[in-house]
């Protein structure tokens, strides 16, 4: 007769393997950040969180996936960050300000652009991003339709379509910034025109 194990020692086990998921991830996350994903190897994030190698492979698979959800995690960290920076706002060019300046330049950010470019390589790994993506919409999304309604600023279109520009804009600044010499204040600079809204355009103008 097999034996039922307690629904007490279930959770114990399931709680040890949530925190050394987590030590696992904190090791990696800096790691990566300080050296990229071929920087690092699976041993070295072991020792870093005072585990075994074969313990990484077992709750991640691999070290492209471990990279992967320590990159989702990170810019959603950046992404909360910025809704803090943002709160304070007084207006909307304000707001974007804060949120770019946030963005622009953190390593998390730079960590989700070497996340993307490797799931092109990886199909497998594409649902932990678009299930990010679809976590950075909603919570962009929200988080500027409180601050527009809590401040009564106009609306400017779309709040869901505000925050999938904005996420695409400094996706593709920080890809720039990355592969040329621009600096972190000039990205800023060239993400904030981007966001500027163009002006309305006279009848019969082309």
């Amino acid at each position: 007769m097999a034996t039922v194990q307690p629904l007490a020692e279930v959770r114990a086990v399931r709680e040890t393997g949530r925190r050394m998921r987590s030590r696992l991830l904190d090791a990696a996350v800096e790691m990566f950040k300080a050296r990229g994903l071929s920087g690092v190897s699976v041993a070295e994030i072991a020792a870093a969180a005072d585990a075994y190698p074969s313990q990484v492979t077992y709750y991640f698979r691999t070290k492209e996936a471990l990279f992967v959800e320590a990159a989702c995690r990170e810019v959603l960290y950046v992404a909360r960050q910025a809704e803090q920076a943002a709160a304070g706002a007084v207006s909307g060019s304000d707001y974007n300000r804060r949120l770019v300046e946030t963005v622009i330049g953190s390593p998390g950010l730079a960590l989700f652009v070497e996340a993307l470019s490797l799931t092109r390589r990886r199909p497998d790994l594409a649902p932990q991003i678009a299930r990010t993506f679809e976590r950075l919409h909603a919570e962009g999304d929200r988080a500027y339709a409180e601050a527009r309604s809590r401040r009564g600023w106009r609306a400017d279109g779309d709040a869901g379509v505000a925050a999938r520009r904005f996420w695409t804009l400094a996706l593709g600044v920080t890809l720039r910034e990355g592969a040329t010499e621009t600096s972190i204040g000039d990205a800023v600079d060239e993400m904030m025109a981007l966001l500027r809204p163009e002006p309305a355009r006279t009848a019969g103008a082309r």
